[in-house]
C-alpha cells in the first residue's frame, strides 16, 4: 500500500489551517488513504456501498466478492441475478452493476484516458452511466484516482464528522459546508479522510 505522495504535506498543511482537524489527524498519525488501482472493482464497490453505511457495505461486499472470486465486468455480466441479490443487494443495485460492466465490455467507460482529464471532466463522464451519481464519481476520484481535492458534500458520515468536529447541528446545510470547506483546499480529500476515520476506526475504502 503506497502513501499518495502529497499526504504528508496535505497533513502538515490542514494542521497549521484548522486547530479542531489538527486534532483529529493528531489521533491517527499512521492511517492514509490508499487506491486500489482496478477502476472498475471501485466503481462496483462504490455502488455496493450507496445509501447504507460503511459496515453494511463491507459485509454485503465481502459476500459478491467471494460469489464472483474475481471482481470482473463479465464475472458481474455471467453471473445470475438471485444470486447478486443473495449477497444482500437490492434488484436496482444489481441492475446498476450490471449497467457498469457493460459500460466497460462496450468501452464507454475509458479510465487510460483520465490521466490528463480535471475532476470534473471524469466526474461527467462516469454520471453519464445509469446508477453513477455525482457522490460515486466522487468516491471514485478519492479511492481509486487519489485526486487531493475532492468534497463529497452530499456524504452523510463526512457531514457528520464535519458535525461532530465543529459541534454543529446535524445536518449542516450544503452551502454551509461548501464555505467551511474552503479553509481546507487543496487538500479536501484528505480533510475528508479523517472526518470519516473520526466516526469509524476502520478506514473507509473503495
Amino acid at each position: 500500500m503506497k502513501k499518495p505522495i502529497f499526504w504528508e504535506k496535505a497533513k502538515r498543511y490542514l494542521t497549521k489551517k484548522d486547530k479542531k482537524l489538527a486534532a483529529i489527524i493528531k489521533k491517527y498519525p499512521s492511517g492514509f488513504l490508499f487506491t486500489k488501482s482496478d477502476p472498475f472493482y471501485t466503481l462496483a464497490r462504490s455502488i455496493v456501498g450507496q445509501q447504507i453505511s460503511v459496515k453494511a457495505a463491507e459485509s454485503v461486499w465481502l459476500k459478491f466478492e467471494a460469489k464472483l472470486k474475481k471482481v470482473t465486468p463479465n464475472n458481474v455480466c455471467k453471473i445470475h441475478f438471485q444470486s447478486l441479490k443473495a449477497c444482500g443487494l437490492s434488484r436496482q443495485k444489481v441492475l446498476y452493476l450490471r449497467e457498469l460492466s457493460k459500460a466497460f465490455i462496450e468501452k464507454k467507460i475509458t479510465p487510460k484516458k483520465w490521466k490528463n482529464f480535471s475532476d470534473e471532466e471524469i466526474i461527467n463522464e462516469l454520471i453519464q452511466v445509469k446508477g453513477i451519481g455525482r457522490w460515486t464519481a466522487e468516491m471514485f476520484l478519492i479511492f481509486n484516482l487519489c485526486r487531493p481535492d475532492i468534497f463529497p458534500v452530499d456524504d452523510i458520515g463526512m457531514i457528520k464528522g464535519i458535525c461532530n468536529c465543529y459541534n454543529l447541528k446535524y445536518p449542516l446545510k450544503k452551502e454551509n459546508a461548501i464555505k467551511m470547506s474552503m479553509r481546507w483546499k487543496p487538500y479536501r480529500s484528505v480533510a475528508t479522510w479523517y472526518f470519516w476515520k473520526s466516526l469509524d476506526p476502520i478506514p473507509v475504502e473503495y
